[in-house]
């Protein structure tokens, strides 16, 4: 995954509504609706309008880019929001 380079809706394409610890966010384009937790807001802001290579993606949310828990993690919030539509390899 490491040489993919991931992006996501422009924020004009989402209503985001934060609920008790959780946020909603609805995809205008494809009318679903899909209720999320940390991190997934914030890997969409970091993706909107730009496309990002897992490293660069991880640099951007000041994960760093050497810990190899926090990569894997990613990596598989990444393959969530891929097959929910909500990101894509660019």
């Amino acid at each position: 995954m490491a040489a993919d380079r991931f992006a996501a809706p422009s924020p004009e394409t989402l209503i985001v509504t934060p609920l008790e610890g959780l946020t909603a966010l609805y995809h205008r384009p494809s009318g679903q609706t899909h209720v999320v937790a940390e991190p997934v807001p914030e890997i969409l802001a970091a993706l909107a309008g730009t496309a990002l290579s897992l490293d660069d993606l991880m640099i951007t949310m000041a994960l760093g880019s050497d810990d190899e828990e926090v990569r894997t993690g990613l990596s598989g919030h990444l393959a969530a929001l891929i097959d929910s539509g909500l990101v894509w390899v660019a």
